[in-house]
């Protein structure tokens, strides 16, 4: 198999078949920084759609490479985890300005 620049297959030890992805979800900075100041302007359904939409188009994206769908959820969480806390750091100072004396 020709060395692909998105993801490898490789022969564990034990005989299973592995993905190694070249980007790991949650090591999209561009892609958590997005979604994070999207997420601070929606509210409610709208907010709901846009994630919805974001999760689909991860989990095409990482299908197409041939991860696995316990590899998808795996990085779903990762990448969720990754915005909630880009959100958090976002979101920090405002919350520290608005508690100061």
């Amino acid at each position: 198999m020709p060395l692909n620049l998105t993801w490898l297959r490789i022969n564990s030890s034990y005989g299973e078949r592995m993905t190694v992805l070249q980007f790991p979800a949650d090591r999209r900075a561009a892609d958590i920084k997005r979604c994070a100041m999207r997420l601070l302007d929606l509210h409610g359904e709208a907010a709901n759609r846009f994630w919805r939409a974001e999760m689909a188009e991860l989990a095409a994206s990482l299908r197409a490479q041939g991860a696995s769908e316990t590899e998808l959820s795996l990085q779903a969480g990762m990448f969720m985890q990754a915005v909630q806390a880009e959100m958090q750091r976002a979101y920090g100072p405002d919350l520290a300005e608005s508690t100061a004396g």
